[in-house]
């Protein structure tokens, strides 16, 4: 028997009934009288806790069989459901997750889950309510194994990446004076040293616990800061009533190792699962529940599902057909132009049909690729009403478009960009609730999340309906912080201003906050979404609230572009980036402000010449005295390129340059033609700024 096999679908399905479970839990908090959906989540721990108990993990199978109890109860109306309930349910779906991941990783899927377990024990001999159970109190008893850590997933993501960046990670433990009276002060004033150098991530105890002095005499700060460790030190310590602080540099092993272990958002993970097993768990998979009142979704059918026609597939498998596919384009690409030149009409025949198949296959093979982006979204609802529920604020969470497709490898990547800009909108974007009453706006805020295609793009909007953001708070703080001068700032549009929330550290906040990383975040989300060719655009009206789109493209293996000459040397400009060619003398170049500007339309726009950027060999002057120009588009903004030769359109395969040119600037890639040759791809958006 092979146990990889069964393993892989294990994995799978698991994964498959946790995430049911979580959307179920959620709709039956927005409704907790409804049976139906009690029935759905007890299936699903049903399922789970026999396959667990098959494949030998007899921990989940122990945890789920106490989940089954609890909701055993309650089907049969002898048990309501109350918030203290509902948290040791997704304690215990956090941990279920953590078991499985543990799996993954090759582990035996153990965990310490007495806490939660002796929780659930207690729903079910209902001495939880003797306990004070169903209040914030009585479900800090099940916080998971043996407490919880110190970092969530958002924060360690924030602080690995700076950590791969270069910038310093720290963590600080600072000791306050055991006969100190003004604690929360020494804090602030702690917090406000910090602040000057650098960003703080998290602290342990929350900020609002430190403001209401709810700590010993000391607490952790987790900070980024190019500072240097003795100067911090001695900075912190001067402050009065400072004991002392210690300061660790953290690096990843470090990091790692403070990641909380009952992380509720992993990134999915494929497994390779034969048709027969997949046939199999197919049988054992619940009904599909309905999305909560909480993070809903307009629209859809709610009939049975029709018999399974489909196969699960390693990635791996896909993405070696995709580069024997790759290998086989730029074959025929090179056929074509032998063909055109052998100029036989049978030869030329047999090349065309191969060209129509071959672009069938294209097709098929870019559709495999496809994933629905609802693998991202569906985690999104729960991790909007935990943030929420930190935040005591009231969050309608509207998905739509979780049916838009999405190359795999742009799915893997824009998770994490999504995960900021959600938190960013309930935390930064969304008014306290006692504010939205005096405003006059409904208690509880709505963000859309939205994904839709447009052409060869795929969008994905995030719009909230809170406060919206101040113009004039940006410019000032930009102005502040040297990224922008008084000149520059009468001259900025206001999506060009809005854009400065994404620069590195930048923050308009007033007040701290654990959430949204205290104005770290938005500068990770560009830069990701840049990383996969996407852009970003920003619309904000104050006081009606604020909408961040990014746009991405479809595929990032094989694109249309535009084959130019640069001197000796081959380019390729993606098609999706150029707005159209055309031909100008040279006498219309004109000088404005120590710039090289062209007329175009009702405007100027800047003149850039790519061969004297890239130093191009064997570039002359024209003698016709024409210049041949490719206009290119970055959001709202256009740009000249010029060129010396346009040779054609071509889609093309688009291949990395490797981990040692990563810092090449405007080429996002490298293709192989037909003739043999490699040309570079250029990325307009770095070439208009």
């Amino acid at each position: 028997m092979d146990m990889n096999q069964y393993l892989s679908m294990f994995i799978d399905e698991s994964r498959e009934h946790l995430q049911a479970m979580n959307d179920n839990v959620l709709s039956l908090e927005a409704s907790p009288e409804d049976v139906s959906i009690v029935n759905n989540i007890f299936r699903s721990a049903h399922t789970l806790k026999g396959m667990s108990a098959t494949m030998g993990f007899e921990d989940l199978a122990s945890l789920t069989h106490e989940m089954e109890n609890v909701l055993d109860l309650v089907r049969n109306h002898q048990l309501k459901m109350d918030e203290f309930i509902f948290d040791c349910i997704f304690k215990s779906l956090d941990a279920l997750e953590s078991m499985v991941d543990d799996i993954i990783q090759g582990g035996a899927g153990k965990a310490d889950v007495a806490d939660i377990v002796a929780s659930l024990k207690s729903i079910v001999s209902g001495d939880y309510l003797k306990s004070g159970g169903g209040s914030a109190a009585g479900a800090a008893g099940a916080s998971g194994a043996g407490g919880r850590a110190e970092l969530d997933e958002f924060q360690f993501s924030i602080l690995q990446q700076s950590i791969e960046a270069g910038v310093p990670v720290l963590r600080l433990q600072v000791h306050v004076r055991e006969d100190c009276v003004l604690k929360a002060a020494r804090a602030y004033m702690v917090f406000q040293t910090l602040e000057a150098n650098g960003e703080v991530i998290q602290a342990v105890p929350s900020v609002e616990e430190i403001e209401q002095e709810r700590f010993e005499n000391s607490f952790t700060v987790y900070y980024i800061s190019h500072i240097d460790k003795e100067q911090l030190s001695g900075q912190i310590g001067a402050i009065s009533e400072i004991e002392r602080v210690d300061v660790q540099v953290l690096d990843l092993p470090l990091l790692q190792s403070l990641m909380q272990p009952l992380a509720s958002a992993k990134d999915e993970i494929a497994a390779a699962a034969a048709p027969a097993a997949a046939t199999k768990a197919q049988e054992a998979k619940p009904p599909a529940g309905s999305k909560p009142a909480e993070a809903r979704k307009p629209g859809g059918s709610g009939g049975a599902p029709v018999a399974t026609r489909t196969i699960r597939v390693d990635i791996d498998r896909l993405d070696t057909l995709m580069n024997l596919f790759s290998e086989l384009l730029i074959d025929r690409v090179r056929l074509e132009q032998l063909a055109g030149e052998i100029r036989r009409s049978d030869l030329i025949e047999t090349v065309e049909h191969m060209a129509r198949v071959s672009s069938d296959l294209q097709n098929i093979v870019l559709k495999l690729r496809m994933v629905p982006i609802d693998t991202v979204f569906n985690r999104f609802p729960r991790m909007v009403r935990d943030v929420a529920k930190t935040l005591e604020k009231k969050v309608d969470l509207i998905i739509t478009g979780a049916d838009t497709e999405l190359d795999r490898t742009v799915i893997d990547e824009i998770g994490d960009p999504l995960v900021h800009l959600l938190r960013n909108a309930v935390d930064h974007g969304l008014e306290p609730t006692k504010d939205r009453i005096k405003l006059g706006k409904p208690e509880t805020g709505t963000i859309h999340l939205r994904a839709y295609h447009s052409g060869n793009h795929v969008f994905i909007e995030v719009e909230d309906d809170g406060r919206g953001i101040n113009r004039e708070a940006v410019l000032k703080k930009a102005m502040q912080n040297g990224i922008v001068s008084p000149e520059q700032a009468d001259k900025m549009s206001d999506n060009d201003v809005y854009l400065l929330l994404f620069a590195s550290g930048f923050s308009t906040a007033e007040k701290l906050s654990d959430i949204s990383g205290r104005g770290v975040g938005l500068d990770v989300v560009k830069t990701k979404i840049e990383s996969l060719g996407g852009s970003l655009q920003v619309e904000s009206k104050l006081g009606s609230g604020s909408k961040f789109s990014v746009q991405l493209p479809l595929s990032l293996s094989i694109i249309a572009a535009m084959l130019i000459r640069l001197g000796d040397e081959k380019y390729a400009i993606p098609l999706s980036s150029i707005v159209e060619t055309m031909t100008i003398r040279k006498e219309q170049i004109r000088q404005v402000h120590k710039s090289r500007m062209v007329d175009y339309r009702q405007g100027v726009i800047p003149y850039v010449p790519l061969a004297e950027m890239f130093d191009a060999p064997g570039t002359a002057d024209s003698l016709s005295g024409e210049v041949q120009l490719v206009i290119v588009r970055k959001g709202e903004k256009l740009a000249a390129l010029a060129v010396d030769e346009f040779i054609g359109q071509q889609e093309i395969v688009l291949k990395s340059l490797g981990k040692y040119l990563t810092q090449t600037f405007a080429i996002s890639g490298a293709t192989i033609l037909g003739d043999g040759q490699v040309a570079l791809i250029v990325d307009p958006s770095a070439l208009i700024k």
